[in-house]
């Protein structure tokens, strides 16, 4: 069984949609900028009491490689906690309740390094609570186009960004700037900006 990369500066997130679980694919990026070999697989359960991701080291998932799992059961904002093979955490995410009601915010955090990341076009953020809440129109899904930049809280260097490309299906671009970042972290905060950013 393979293992993930703890560094890698740039991969996708490949959104595939069934009845029962949302399945995603991470990417390496190729030397022409197209899909590359496949890092990891992931699988979110619909309709579970605590939110929990585990991720796979191919598609036959022959064994975990890491995951993230929330601390309180039926808790949109509850602390995520990443965890790697052997179950021990190596970050964490949170959802920032009051900043979010405006423009989605979220909390990062791993050994060494603490960042904050926020909707990158404010204007895009209330679009898409005004439309969610026009009466007939508020249950119709329309692909907004929106990034997320993660900066270092004590710095303000960038440190993460995920950049949803224009498709009907969930596609992301994901550059990891900071180093520091551990792969399974990016990638597990990569997932749950789609897994949980509806929620």
């Amino acid at each position: 069984m393979s293992t993930p990369p703890t560094q890698t500066p740039r991969f996708f997130v490949r959104q595939q949609i069934t009845m029962m679980v949302n399945r995603y694919r991470i990417l390496a990026v190729g030397p022409d900028g197209t899909d590359g070999p496949l890092l990891a697989f992931a699988e979110q359960k619909r309709f579970t009491l605590k939110e929990e991701v585990v991720f796979f080291s191919d598609e036959a998932r022959t064994g975990p490689v890491f995951s993230f799992k929330a601390r309180q059961r039926l808790d949109v904002h509850a602390e995520h906690d990443v965890l790697d093979a052997d179950g021990r955490p190596i970050g964490s995410f949170a959802k920032e309740f009051g900043a979010s009601l405006l423009r989605s915010t979220w909390t990062l955090r791993t050994p060494g390094l603490d960042a904050r990341g926020q909707e990158r076009r404010p204007l895009i953020a209330v679009l898409r609570r005004v439309w969610s809440l026009i009466p007939y129109l508020g249950d119709v899904w329309v692909p907004f186009v929106f990034h997320f930049d993660f900066v270092d809280t004590t710095t303000g260097a960038p440190v993460l960004s995920s950049e949803r490309q224009k498709s009907i299906r969930d596609r992301y671009d994901v550059t990891v700037h900071d180093p520091r970042l551990d792969f399974r972290v990016a990638a597990s905060m990569a997932v749950a900006l789609d897994a949980l950013q509806r929620r």
